[in-house]
């Protein structure tokens, strides 16, 4: 049989490692161990990487297009997987590189990806019979061959014993007898019949090929992986821009390399030494991150250093032994510094675009090599100009506020080197960059230099109108009025409504520029003001009081009084307004509520030395009778109006109405409602004002008689407790008329209505002229119950009583003692003259004389003693009241005779059910030695004859009213159907 062609020289190569192997079993060790070492360690599961990675250094020798086909079949004898490639076929320094571990054919080629001469080692860990073939030659490996080999090597036997059979497998190359098919089109085809144990992981291998393996390998311009018959295509075409489209996917990329420093490579391995050239590109997917593919350094092909960056890392990082992670030392360092440098260009390319901002990346790396390209990176942002217009981010500004706000500080250049709205201000990205981001109400603070004119501002608020109020307070409003005058916020500013701002600001007025009006400004606190709102603003208050000061209370005058006309006030709403200053007849200010129009009729009523002037002809016809009425020039009588008055102020003198005696009404009506909790309020109060300085009362009274000013006399004023309840008390206006002589120069209260006779003679009847609510309300008396339960009124009729120069009858006077015996809570101080009866005559006596008859069986032992006599059961009270003694306490009251028991008729019963059973009978009855016809106080019913008897059965049974019923049926008991019957007529 003829002998296979060994064109790459296989033979000799297996004679030179079995013949060092027998003379150094050690070193069949050492290689079995070394190959063992890659196939599981560094290049485990890397099988379909470094074919790739053989495939493209075979198309940049031969400088054609790589293409590569990766096959999986699954046939009779097992699954093979095949890689076919374009570009230089294998040669024998290639057999040799291959079955020489770390002795790469490529050195010196700086386009050559492989730099180690071991990554063929990854098919070890997949195959036992590798096979190359490259036109008409080819190269194969296997276990079985070369364990054979190596039995026959009687010094190895041992070594080969205790390695349980396993040799080396890439060590010994055989010339193929039979060459596996090239397909048409490419170059050389790799074959590896897979164990079964590798196949799962071939196929997730095959699986995970993808944008990653094209851009990393950029010799390779088409993929194609069949899987069992299922193919599919990687096509990457690369474009001068450095733009590389993978399968319809962008990717920008950026790429630097150069000649490494000799320094460097100090303490590399030779080989290193022998290629100094490094490379750093960097792939950007413009799409997006591809599902699947690992964050992770290529070195050129993948790393096990994690890179959590939004962009694909290849650099030629050097390697540790392990060939998964990054060698330490200076080319490493090196090397991060050029793909920060690298990686800050790729990211200028995006300048304008917010899109940077994703690629930017934060402090905190997914391991030690991404931390320090991540800490290179940030180190140069500031200085990188991929911001619009190239500006670098230590030259940038963004506004922490709305979109269109930031739209007119950019358009108008107000702030320098602003970024659009659509640059996220609050972004950790644009910090990193370096950029100055300014709060918006630094913004705002800055915009008080701004000279802008008043329609801007309106732009301004209307790009502000959705931003948070807490920034905005000190927004810069430019005011009416001032050329250019600009004020920080907008908050007590007023918005005209209905109003000409001109000639307002002498009353120190500040409203906001008419172009520069904007919604914003009123809910930031500027006021929507209409004339009253005008004049509800303090500064007119004040310019109102300071007006006899100012140089020109003309001015001040003429636009207070075009505020007034243009509201409509009534007289008297606005009680401030009467400290206006305006010109008086005679030349003088005055204030406005000490001026009277022409025809007021307070001219003919007031005082002599009342403070007051005419108004000036000239405003009157100016501004007519109504404006100036409604800034207190008086037509009639001033009113003060107020809201809330807080009575205890008043009472304390803490607040004024300006009012004559304000704070004894208030004492008066606090006595009314008692003590409480909280200060009681009167919510709406109306006065009459002036009332002090009145002359002619009766012409005072018509006037007061009619509208306004009746309703302060005859309404009631309201008072608010704390507990809720509203207590009527008298207004202060009717309060005050009662405590005058203003009713014929006489107090109202001492006046009478004609009705009520008990008063009769105690008081006058009111004059006549006025109506008669006008004279309750000015406390003209109505009745004797009224005038009781009014404060002080029970005081007032004893003090009436007591006066002898008025006339009470007896039975009159009767009435009045009784009804204020029955009136509860009277408090009086006892009098020192009271009316009594003398022997049936009624006399003013001194108190001290009189006393309270409590028992009419008294009456025969009372001759010449002043008595005050109530009805029945009133004595004890009244008797407190006075502070006089009853009667029966100054009789000693010993009956001198005795008497003989008899029982009460029983026709007596039938009027007098109560009466007791007997009574004691005496022909002559005496008490003290003196003659009475009845007596009871000692418990006993005493009597000597039947007007007696009558008189003293009603009086113990309480029936006293009964009395000459009683006498009449002991007359006559036959009488008593028509007695009864009388009585049953009685109303």
């Amino acid at each position: 049989m003829p002998e296979t062609p060994d064109i790459f020289g296989a033979r000799a190569l297996r004679d030179r490692v079995l013949r060092a192997w027998a003379e150094s079993p050690a070193r069949f060790r050492e290689d079995a161990n070394a190959e063992e070492d890659h196939a599981l360690g560094g290049y485990r599961d890397r099988v379909v990487i470094e074919l790739a990675q053989n495939a493209a250094d075979a198309a940049a020798r031969a400088a054609v297009p790589g293409r590569l086909r990766l096959t999986l079949r699954t046939l009779p004898a097992g699954t093979v997987l095949t890689a076919a490639n374009t570009g230089t076929p294998l040669d024998a320094a290639g057999v040799e590189a291959l079955s020489t571990l770390r002795a790469s054919a490529k050195r010196g080629d700086a386009e050559a990806v492989g730099r180690f001469g071991v990554g063929f080692a990854a098919v070890v860990a997949v195959t036992d019979t590798p096979s190359i073939a490259s036109g008409n030659a080819g190269v194969g490996w296997s276990r079985e061959r070369a364990r054979a080999l190596v039995e026959g090597v009687p010094g190895l036997a041992g070594e080969l014993g205790r390695r349980g059979g396993h040799v080396p497998l890439l060590r010994l190359p055989f010339a193929l007898e039979e060459l596996p098919e090239v397909p048409d089109g490419f170059d050389t085809v790799v074959r590896l019949p897979l164990r079964e144990d590798t196949v799962t992981s071939v196929r997730r291998q095959l699986g995970e090929v993808g944008a990653a393996l094209m851009l990393a390998l950029p010799a390779l311009e088409r993929v194609e992986i069949d899987v069992e018959g299922d193919v599919r295509e990687l096509a990457a075409e690369r474009r001068a821009d450095g733009e590389v489209v993978i399968n319809g996917s962008s990717w920008r990329t950026v790429e630097s390399h150069g000649e490494i420093p000799g320094a460097l490579l100090e303490n590399r391995p030779v080989e290193e030494r022998a290629r100094p050239f490094w490379q750093v590109r960097w792939a950007l997917p413009e799409d997006g991150w591809p599902e699947g593919m690992p964050g992770v350094v290529h070195a050129p092909t993948p790393s096990d250093e994690r890179l959590d960056l939004p962009a694909l890392l290849i650099a030629s990082f050097p390697l540790a032994p392990d060939r998964r992670h990054v060698a330490p030392g200076a080319l490493t360092d090196f090397l991060v510094e050029q793909a920060a440098e690298g990686y800050v260009r790729l990211l200028g390319g995006l300048a304008g675009s917010p899109a940077v901002l994703e690629l930017v990346p934060g402090p905190i790396g997914a391991g030690e090599l991404d931390a320090r390209v991540r800490r290179g990176i940030r180190e140069r942002l500031p200085e990188a100009p991929v911001l619009p217009h190239r500006t670098r981010g230590r030259d940038a500004v963004a506004v922490d506020a709305p979109a269109p706000f930031v739209e007119v500080l950019g358009a108008d250049g107000v702030v320098g080197g602003l970024l659009p709205p659509r640059w996220p201000a609050r972004s950790p990205a644009l910090a990193a960059l370096g950029v100055r981001r300014v709060e918006l109400a630094d913004v705002i603070d800055e915009l008080a230099a701004v000279d802008r004119e008043p329609a801007w501002w309106h732009r301004v608020y209307g790009a502000l109108d959705g931003a948070a109020r807490d920034a905005l307070g000190a927004l810069p409003v430019p005011l009416a009025g001032e050329a250019g005058r600009v004020v920080r916020g907008p908050r007590g500013l007023l918005i005209a409504d209905g109003v000409d701002p001109a000639g307002l600001d002498v009353l120190g007025l500040r409203f906001v520029h008419p172009e520069a009006v904007h919604p914003l400004l009123t809910r930031l606190g500027a006021v929507e003001a209409g004339p009253r709102t005008v004049l509800a603003d303090a500064a007119v208050r004040v310019a109102v009081e300071e007006s006899f000061e100012a140089d020109d209370p003309d001015v001040i005058a003429e636009a207070v009084l075009g505020l007034v006309a243009a509201a409509r006030l009534d007289p008297g709403e606005e009680p401030w307004l009467a400290e206006l200053a305006l010109p008086g007849e005679d030349g003088e200010l005055y204030p406005a509520g000490e001026l009277l129009l022409p025809e007021s009729p307070l001219r003919g009523l007031m005082a002599g030395d009342a403070p007051f002037g005419v108004v000036d002809g000239e405003a009157l016809e100016r501004w007519g009778p109504e404006t100036l009425a409604a800034v207190g020039v008086l037509d009639g009588f001033a009113l003060a109006k107020g809201e809330d008055v807080n009575l205890t102020g008043l009472a304390d003198e803490a607040e004024t109405l300006e009012l004559d005696d304000e704070d004894l009404w208030a004492e008066d009506v606090l006595r009314r409602v008692g003590p409480q909790d909280l200060p009681p309020l009167v919510p709406e109060f109306v006065a009459v004002r002036d009332l002090e300085l009145v002359d002619d009362w009766t012409a005072a009274l018509r006037l007061l008689a009619t509208p306004p000013w009746r309703a302060a006399i005859v309404d009631p004023a309201h008072v608010t407790l704390h507990d809720g309840r509203r207590v009527a008390v008298p207004s202060y206006t009717a309060w005050w008329l009662r405590r005058h002589p203003v009713l014929d120069g006489r107090k109202p209260g001492e006046f009478r209505l004609g009705g009520d006779e008990s008063l009769t003679g105690l008081y006058d009847v009111a004059p006549e002229g006025l109506d008669e609510r006008l004279l309750l309300a000015l406390g003209v008396r109505t009745s004797l119950e009224e005038l009781l339960y009014e404060p002080g009124g029970a005081q007032e009729l004893l003090d009436r009583l007591g006066d002898p120069g008025r006339n009470v009858s007896r039975a009159q006077l009767g009435v009045l003692w009784t009804t204020l015996a029955d009136t509860p809570e009277v408090d009086v101080e006892p009098p020192d003259h009271v009316r009594a009866v003398v022997d049936g005559e009624v006399e003013v006596v001194d108190a001290e004389d009189a006393i309270v008859l409590d028992s009419p069986d008294l009456l025969p032992l009372l001759q010449g003693q002043p008595l005050v006599i109530a009805a029945q059961g009133r004595d004890t009270r009244l008797a407190e009241l006075l502070d006089l003694p009853l009667a029966g306490d100054e009789v000693p009251g010993e009956v001198g005779t005795e008497g003989e028991k008899r029982p009460v008729p029983d026709a007596v019963r039938a009027v007098l059910p109560e009466a007791p059973a007997d009574y004691l009978a005496h022909d002559r009855l005496t008490v003290d030695g003196q003659e009475v016809p009845w007596w009871t106080r000692d418990g006993e019913v005493h009597a000597s004859g039947v007007h007696g008897l009558a008189r003293a059965l009603a009086w113990s049974t309480g029936h006293w009213a009964d009395r000459l019923l009683i006498e009449a049926v002991l007359r006559d008991p036959e009488s008593l159907p028509a007695l009864l019957a009388e009585a049953d007529l009685e109303p």
